[in-house]
Formats: C-alpha cells, structure tokens, sequence
C-alpha cells in the first residue's frame, strides 16, 4: 500500500489573491474565444468553422486566438480539470486509502464539466471521438495532464514524480480519463460519468471482471 504524508489545507476564498485587472481581462477574452468556438461548431459543425470565424463571434483578432489557443483543437479541449484534480487531491486527508483519493478526485473533477459546463462536456467528448484532429491533439495534451498529476501524486506518498511507478500511474489515470470520455460519447452519454469513472478505475485497481460481468 502507498503510504500518504498529511494533506495540506486548501485555500479559502479570502485567502486567495484578487486577480488584477490585466488579468481578469485575459480570463474574459479567452472565454469568449471558448464561447463563440462551441457556439459555431453547434451551428455548422467542426470543419466548417474556422479561426477567422471564431475571431469575428468573440470580437479579437485572430492572432489574438492563436495568443491564447496554438490551435482550434486546444479551444475545444480546454477544460478545468487539471487543476481541479491537484488541488482536490493535496487536500484529501493524509490517512485515507490511496484508492478512496482517486474516486473522490476523479468524480470531482468530472462534476466540475458536468456541474458547470454539460453542453460543452458533452460536445467535447463528442468532437474527441469523431474528429481525429481533435483527438490527436488530446493524446498530445496528455503528457502535460500526466505530468501534473504526477506531481501531485508525489506532494502525497512522497516517491519521486519522475520515477516510474509514478509516471505508470499517473498517464494510466489520464489515459483511462480519455478512454471513459470517448465511450460516453460512443455510446450517446446515456450513462452516468461518475459511474463510468468507478469502473474503470474498478479495472485499474482489481483488474478486469470476469466474462459476462461488464
């Protein structure tokens, strides 16, 4: 078993420092190039929008586009997850069982896209699993994700983020992400995504059910 050192305490909403000015603009125009993206692609799908296109609905340039998204697949694959799984993961309690952590971070930070953002979620998925553009750029995306998490896995059992047990772990964890999204989108998001989330992480932990118990 992994043995976890003691969390540290999240900040509190007064504890957290006022975004400036400057900053607060830049949340706002790369939401806007967020919206008018997801917006244009329900209209007239995703090889029918263009950059220009994107820049005209959100009122920038479109250098102004490539500024803060290299490419049209990076706007459709920006999500909050990321940091959503860091921080809830430095705050579990330092005693509880590594598995408990993992579903409890994992099923948050799916709440926070189907919480705040279903359409967007459920187009996301959507575009991963039927545009190959889309989801070659994730598989690139994958190994920044991987890496954060690595060292978030490191912050709590105190083992190396570089070394391989963790690296294994955390580009399982991200890989079997992608591969619960993709299925959801597959299979028309019938199914509960938290629940989906269990089983996979039911496989990474056990191993796989036996025939006929999928």
């Amino acid at each position: 078993m992994i043995r976890m050192t003691a969390a540290r305490s999240p900040l509190s909403p007064a504890d957290r420092p006022q975004l400036g000015l400057r900053e607060r603009k830049k949340i706002k125009t790369r939401e806007a190039i967020r919206t008018a993206t997801y917006g244009l692609i329900q209209e007239q799908g995703y090889d029918a929008t263009t950059v220009e296109q994107i820049a005209d609905r959100a009122e920038v340039s479109p250098s102004t586009v490539f500024r803060y998204f290299p490419t049209k697949e990076d706007i459709v694959l920006t999500d909050a997850y990321d940091p959503v799984m860091a921080a809830e993961l430095a705050a579990r309690p330092g005693d509880e069982p590594w598995p408990v952590s993992l579903r409890h971070v994992l099923r948050k930070a799916i709440g926070v896209g189907i919480g705040e953002e279903p359409e967007v979620t459920r187009l996301r998925t959507r575009l991963m699993a039927e545009v190959p553009a889309v989801r070659s750029r994730m598989l690139e995306s994958m190994s920044a994700t991987g890496r954060l998490l690595a060292h978030a896995i490191a912050e709590r059992t105190g083992l190396d983020p570089d070394g391989l047990e963790v690296r294994v772990l955390s580009m399982s964890l991200v890989a079997g992400l992608m591969e619960v999204s993709q299925y959801w989108a597959e299979h028309g998001h019938e199914a509960d995504l938290a629940d989906l989330v269990d089983r996979a992480l039911d496989v990474m932990q056990h191993g796989l059910p036996p025939a006929g118990k999928a």
